[in-house]
């Protein structure tokens, strides 16, 4: 978990080839039904584009669904999900590990403004500061709710790439 820019992908994508297991990106999820021409896929592009959340009562189903799928039986690393409190709560499939890979909001402006994918349409900078807002608003609870079950492992995101993911899979208990 971590706010917009933090680096999720990538320590996402790092982990499941240390793990070996696969990596599951929420958000990979909905841009690609976003591009389907139905009436599905333009409410989904809508919300994207102003950096709304999809509803948990859509999420939950589509998360739970993909899981399903006989290549995350073995486990799996999520990337954007469970984003709100319902969603943590009503979450079916099991969660060892939250790992929450902290960076300040100007940190991720800054990243987000000089990475490489600039043709994405939710990455205006008022889709980018809605989702900030959003992330502190929805998903510090979530961060409150795994740390009281003790499943939460903080990171410092401010690091190099490899640092980030050497104190990941210390907190892992992995070396």
């Amino acid at each position: 978990m971590g706010i917009q820019g933090s680096g999720k992908s990538t320590q996402g994508n790092l982990l499941s080839k240390k793990l070996k297991v696969p990596y599951l990106s929420s958000g990979h999820i909905f841009r690609e039904m976003a591009k389907e021409k139905s009436k599905w896929g333009r409410y989904v592009k809508e919300l994207l584009n102003a950096g709304i959340l999809i509803p948990d009562r859509h999420t939950i189903p589509i998360m739970e669904e993909y899981l399903a799928k006989p290549e995350y039986k073995n486990g799996y690393i999520l990337d954007g999900f469970p984003r709100t409190l319902t969603q943590a709560k009503e979450f079916k499939n099991g969660i060892d590990h939250i790992v929450y890979i902290k960076i300040s909001d100007k940190e991720a402006l800054w990243r987000i403004s000089y990475r490489n994918d600039h043709g994405r349409d939710d990455e205006t900078l008022a889709a980018i500061r809605k989702r900030i807002e959003l992330f502190h608003e929805h998903t510090e609870p979530v961060l409150t709710h795994y740390r009281r079950k003790k499943l939460l492992r903080e990171i410092n995101g401010e690091q190099s790439i490899q640092a980030v993911h050497r104190a990941i899979l210390k907190a892992l208990g992995n070396k």
